[in-house]
């Protein structure tokens, strides 16, 4: 038995590892590579396997880094199962088809300035596509045992990173040879709102985890509140707007509950919210739905919240067509704008740039992590000329940061996690981190008692024994 690592291997995005028991192939998620407009297209598009010939997948969480390139999977040939938890079903069901539909828009957008002048853009699939891969998914609750493939047995544990996430503990038997493998998809933190705290790292002899904050540590959590509201106020004061580009699932979510809470307690400036991405309003009537994952703070919320809701509040609108989305930039300011993508590459946030990156009073207020060579990378590192939906703007406004937002665990906390199983793990495979953090995290696994701690490039084949 083997495994091969063919995405977020010495990079963040595109989170995709193909497991090999006997003849059975499972493919532990099928994410979309994020970076330079080209190489995401090229990456993304070719899988890098025989879809025909994966058995089954398991999916960690909806994140479209991890499940982006499932319908792609599906259109090339693959006829299993995907295994994930209830609410990572009903997110993933809205995800990819509002992916399927931003590609199918940014293709048309793209070939209506190239046309007769550049090589048309096609999809890497679409709606339909997206529609049509729902059909293999089967949902699990935490903590129940699924046959996955012969020789393939897995649990999902809640691992506290957004609505749904789970890591895996998979069981797999081959030749009388019977190995525990963790995966640890994406791991939460402590103490963040809405989610329960991620559960305990399981016996395991390989862990194959997440590195993405390897080497650094948070801000606490507790700073959020005052760093949100002294952005909004000084952007109030100046008559702009504030742009937070956010991912739709879980980040936007946690905002929302977090002005919804300031407002309540009467902190908020008066000035009106819009959430501009139909996704994110759909993913938070699915948040609605799933109180199985929720703490005992957020079930507390929803009971008790003035509004009936912890996820709206008077001055706070959700926004679902393109005519009410294009008024928002006609609108003159204060506001804010919470839109997606996270990370800039598509979706409305970039027509929301477009309209306000280049005037001083505006601020852009990034509250998620931003993969290399992202538009929203770009915009952090300081650039001051960014492309935009093919034309260039010179930056203007205010760039901020707040730190304490992520929803991934830190260097420390992914120690802690692992620190009870270190001398019992025979292997640790870092993935989903840049080379500099996972050779940081590397060393604290050895400091801990890990006897061995590999970073596998992409393609990279490894022997389960």
């Amino acid at each position: 038995m083997n495994i091969t690592f063919w995405g977020a291997a010495r990079t963040v995005t595109g989170s995709q590892h193909l497991l090999a028991v006997g003849r059975k192939k499972v493919l532990l998620d099928c994410g979309f590579y994020q970076g330079r407009r080209a190489d995401a297209y090229a990456i993304n598009r070719s899988l890098p396997f025989e879809a025909a010939h994966i058995d089954a997948m398991i999916l960690s969480h909806a994140h479209i880094d991890h499940c982006g390139n499932v319908p792609n999977l599906v259109k090339s040939g693959f006829d299993g199962q995907i295994f994930c938890t209830h609410a990572t079903r009903d997110l993933a069901a809205t995800m990819l088809r509002d992916s399927g539909a931003i590609q199918e828009e940014d293709a048309y957008f793209l070939n209506k300035r190239r046309r007769g002048q550049q090589e048309m853009v096609e999809p890497i699939y679409g709606v339909k596509d997206a529609e049509r891969a729902m059909g293999h998914f089967t949902s699990i609750d935490y903590g129940r045992g699924m046959d996955v493939a012969p020789g393939v047995r897995a649990v999902f544990q809640d691992a506290g990173h957004m609505l749904g996430s789970a890591f895996e503990s998979i069981e797999l038997a081959e030749d009388g040879r019977n190995v525990r493998l963790c995966f640890s998809g994406d791991l939460g933190r402590k103490g963040m709102p809405i989610l329960c705290d991620p559960e305990l790292m399981p016996e395991a002899d390989y862990l194959i985890l997440e590195s993405t904050y390897g080497g650094r540590k948070h801000p606490p959590i507790t700073s959020v509140d005052d760093e949100l509201l002294d952005a909004i106020g000084t952007v109030v004061k100046r008559g702009g707007k504030v742009v937070i580009p956010a991912f739709a699932v879980g980040r936007t979510q946690e905002l929302v509950y977090r002005l919804n809470v300031l407002m309540n307690d009467g902190r908020l400036p008066s000035v009106p919210v819009f959430v501009d991405s139909p996704l994110a309003v759909n993913v938070t009537e699915a948040f609605r739905t799933h109180f199985e994952c929720y703490d005992e703070e957020m079930r507390a919320e929803m009971r008790n919240d003035p509004d009936g809701s912890a996820f709206g509040f008077k001055r706070l609108t959700y926004v679902r067509t393109v005519e009410e989305s294009k008024s928002i930039n006609g609108m003159p300011g204060p506001a804010v704008i919470i839109s997606a993508s996270g990370m800039c590459e598509n979706g409305r946030v970039l027509h929301h740039l477009r309209n306000t990156i280049s005037d001083a009073r505006n601020m852009i207020l990034f509250v998620s992590f931003q993969g290399p060579h992202t538009l929203g990378s770009r915009i952090v590192e300081g650039q001051q000329w960014v492309r935009i939906l093919g034309e260039e703007f010179e930056v203007h406004a205010e760039v901020r940061r707040i730190e304490a937002f992520s929803g991934h665990a830190d260097h420390d906390d992914l120690l802690r996690w692992v620190a009870p199983r270190a001398s019992m793990l025979r292997k640790v495979f870092l993935v989903h981190g840049e080379p500099e953090g996972q050779d940081a995290l590397a060393e604290g696994l050895r400091g801990i008692g890990v006897r061995e701690v590999v970073c596998p490039q992409r393609g990279e084949s490894h022997e389960l024994v």
